[in-house]
């Protein structure tokens, strides 16, 4: 199964549109993982990781290569990619996923605290990343418009 996806540079405008309130200047994204996180790489080569479910933008590896070679091993894929949950989706609950569309919670893990996989749903990419975005800068800058 297949851990990662493209979207159109459309997909990824709508999705991180509401992520403003992070540093995103310069950094272009270049694939997601089923969940929404999105790994961004700069003009320097280095890459970021945009943590959509914890809100976070973190910077993560200084090539693609160190990037790709953490996303080989079990613990990357679990960290990053959340590949256990994305796979019991999959097999368990039988949720499949059409090219705009990613795993999430409704509500949010940033809201109940749980990621049981009874309550992944199926949604829109651009539609999950941008709310994701709108609740974070809610949640972590309560005054700011």
């Amino acid at each position: 199964m297949e851990l990662t996806k493209q979207f159109s540079d459309d997909q990824y405008a709508a999705a991180l549109e509401s992520w403003s309130w992070l540093d995103l200047h310069g950094k272009t994204p270049r694939f997601a993982s089923l969940f929404g996180n999105i790994f961004l790489e700069d003009e320097h080569g280095a890459w970021w990781f945009l943590d959509t479910l914890g809100g976070e933008l973190t910077p993560g590896w200084a090539s693609r290569a160190e990037l790709i070679a953490d996303l080989e091993t079990e613990e990357g894929q679990d960290q990053y990619l959340l590949g256990a949950l994305a796979m019991a989706a999959f097999h368990r609950r039988g949720l499949s996923l059409n090219d705009d569309e990613v795993y999430a919670y409704a509500p949010p893990p940033i809201v109940t605290g749980s990621f049981n996989v009874d309550e992944i749903q199926v949604f829109r990419f651009s539609v999950v990343v941008n709310i994701a975005g709108q609740l974070h800068q809610q949640l972590q800058h309560p005054s700011a418009d």
